[in-house]
């Protein structure tokens, strides 16, 4: 059996992805040299492509013209393999529950430490973001094409894209997406767990934000109220950490924020 008839054969039991040493286990007659040489073949033929160091998926007909294959076709099983939690966030996670006016450029994924190890040559989709813990009582799970995946629920991700604005381009871009994501959120019932991932300035900046640049202040004081049950104490912080000029347009005093940036909006 050649090695993309393994690779065929697979794909008709559902299984499109497959490490380096799944393939050399298959073919232990085989080098690695020559294994190395027939998967590097394949890969320039469009048959499948490296998603990450040692990691490859089979790339079905329909996406053969594609530049990239969708990540959602595959992270659940790289994250498998690289024996890691995962959810998917930020812009990618506010297109799944529906807001989508800001359509990522890039999949934005949250693992944890130490750093996935996947240069942006060999993979410039994904987004890799860190942080200690995953929390898997935020998280949901959707079906893909091929199997499960998992993402941040609505009140995480409100509290994600306020917490790693630098991440997604700025204040402007979350609180456009928040316009959308806040007809999802429900903080007067959120599971506690979320008080605990979240930093303090981060709920300060999203409360802010729903309050004065969106309007919504049912859900802001209800965000206040669970801040308030939770003993989170307010320090006051800049509405943006990225500023670097001391100018203040306004100060809150609900939410302890210095307003050093004015968010605009896109219309929806």
């Amino acid at each position: 059996m050649s090695i993309l008839n393994w690779i065929r054969e697979r794909e008709t039991e559902g299984q499109y992805t497959f490490s380096v040493k799944e393939a050399q286990s298959a073919f232990p007659s085989m080098s690695s040299g020559i294994l190395q040489n027939e998967l590097f073949r394949l890969s320039g033929h469009r048959e499948i492509t490296a998603v990450h160091k040692g990691f490859y998926v089979r790339i079905p007909a329909r996406y053969r013209n594609w530049e990239f294959l969708p990540a959602y076709f595959y992270i659940d099983q790289l994250m498998e393999y690289l024996k890691k939690p995962y959810y998917i966030s930020l812009l990618t996670a506010g297109a799944l529950h529906g807001a989508a006016h800001q359509a990522p450029q890039r999949f934005c994924v949250f693992t944890t430490l130490p750093a996935a190890k996947t240069s942006e040559r060999i993979n410039p989709i994904i987004a890799w973001n860190y942080r200690r813990i995953i929390p898997e009582s935020l998280l949901l799970k959707k079906q893909s094409e091929t199997g499960e995946i998992r993402y941040s629920n609505a009140e995480l991700t409100a509290v994600d894209l306020v917490q790693y604005s630098h991440r997604i381009g700025g204040m402007s871009r979350a609180a456009t997406v928040l316009a959308e994501l806040l007809e999802c959120t429900d903080f007067k019932n959120a599971d506690e767990s979320l008080f605990k991932i979240g930093t303090v300035s981060a709920f300060q900046r999203l409360g802010y934000i729903m309050e004065d640049v969106l309007n919504d202040s049912k859900q802001a004081e209800e965000l206040y109220e669970r801040l308030h049950n939770a003993h989170l104490q307010f320090r006051w912080s800049p509405l943006s950490k990225q500023i670097r000029h001391h100018v203040i347009y306004d100060q809150n005093s609900r939410w302890h924020i210095h307003v050093n940036v004015i968010p605009e909006v896109d219309d929806l």
